[in-house]
C-alpha cells in the first residue's frame, strides 16, 4: 500500500481515533454518519504534554486472565461530579467462537483517563467513548477487507491487542520522512495512536498481526472532526507480504494494460 487515496466511510454505526495522507480509509464523523455532538467535542488534554492517543490501556498486566479484557473499575473516581453510565456495550468483533469483545463504558473510559493523568470534561466522555468505538469498529472492517481477499472473512477473531501509542511504525516513519521532504504533498504530523491487533484465523489456526495507525484529519466543512485509519497486515511471514505487495500493486496493473491497449489501438 503507498500513498494511496484514502477512500470516505459512508454511514458507519457506532469505534479508536487517526490523520490523513498514508492512510487507506478515511473515517468522517458527520452528522449524517455518526450519532454525535460534534460541536462539544473536546479534546482530552494530559496534564502532561503527552500525545493524543487511546486512553484505554491494552497492556497484558492490566487484562483479566480469564477473559483477557482491560480490568477496569466501574466505580467513581474521587470529586466526580456527573455520574457515568457502566453499561458496556457489545461490538461486532469476534473473540472466541461464541462471544464478541465489550467496549467499556464511559465510567471505565473515564476511569482509565483519570488513571492516565487527562483532564477531560466528564459531560464529554460519553461522546469519546461513542468515537472510540466507531473507529474500532471501523479498523475491524478495514481488516475484514484485507482478508476477503483471500480468505474467508466468517471464522476470523480477534485474540488479543495492544496499544503502542508513540511508537511509529515503518510506514508511519517512512511518510514522516516523505513529508519532511516534500511538505506540500505529503503529510507531516505523525499517528496519534498505534494498535497492534492479533486475528486468528480458526479454520488454519494462524494468527496475524494487523498494524492500525490512527491519523487526525482535516474538519469537514461544517466541522465535523474526520479520522484516517492506515490498516494492513504486518510483515511478519510470507503471506502477509504477498498481501502487502499484491495490495500496492493491484491498481498498477489494470492501469499498465489499458495503457498498453491504448498504445496498441493508436
Amino acid at each position: 500500500m503507498g500513498q494511496a487515496a484514502s477512500q470516505p466511510v459512508a454511514s458507519a454505526p457506532a469505534s479508536c481515533p487517526v490523520h490523513h495522507s498514508p492512510p487507506a480509509t478515511t473515517v468522517s464523523t458527520s452528522a449524517a454518519q455518526c450519532p454525535i455532538q460534534h460541536d462539544q467535542i473536546v479534546s482530552s488534554t494530559p496534564s502532561s504534554s503527552a500525545p493524543a492517543q487511546c486512553p484505554i490501556i491494552h497492556e497484558p498486566d492490566t487484562l483479566n486472565p480469564l477473559n483477557q479484557m482491560p480490568t477496569l473499575s466501574q466505580a467513581p473516581v474521587a470529586n466526580q461530579a456527573i455520574a457515568l453510565p457502566t453499561s458496556r456495550s457489545t461490538s461486532s468483533i469476534p473473540r472466541d467462537d461464541s462471544t464478541r469483545w465489550d467496549y467499556p463504558s464511559p465510567q471505565q473510559f473515564y476511569n482509565a483517563l483519570v488513571r492516565k493523568g487527562w483532564e477531560t470534561p466528564e459531560e464529554h466522555v460519553e461522546t469519546m467513548v461513542q468515537i472510540h468505538n466507531f473507529l474500532n469498529e471501523q479498523a475491524w472492517q478495514e481488516i475484514l477487507k484485507w482478508e476477503r481477499k483471500e480468505n474467508s472473512t466468517a471464522d476470523l477473531q480477534l485474540t488479543r491487542f495492544k496499544g503502542r501509542p508513540g511508537e511509529l511504525s515503518p510506514k508511519a516513519r517512512f511518510w514522516l520522512f516523505a513529508g519532511w521532504l516534500l511538505p506540500s504533498r505529503f503529510n507531516t504530523e505523525p499517528p496519534f495512536d498505534r494498535h497492534d491487533w492479533i486475528v486468528r484465523r480458526r479454520t488454519t489456526g494462524e494468527e496475524v498481526r494487523y498494524v492500525i495507525d490512527y491519523y487526525s484529519a482535516p474538519p469537514e466543512p461544517d466541522g465535523s472532526p474526520v479520522f484516517s485509519l492506515d490498516v494492513r497486515p504486518a510483515l511478519d511471514s510470507v503471506g502477509s507480504i504477498r498481501q502487502r505487495l499484491m495490495a500496492a500493486t493491484e491498481d498498477v496493473w489494470p492501469s499498465l494494460k489499458e495503457n498498453n491497449q491504448t498504445a496498441r489501438d493508436a
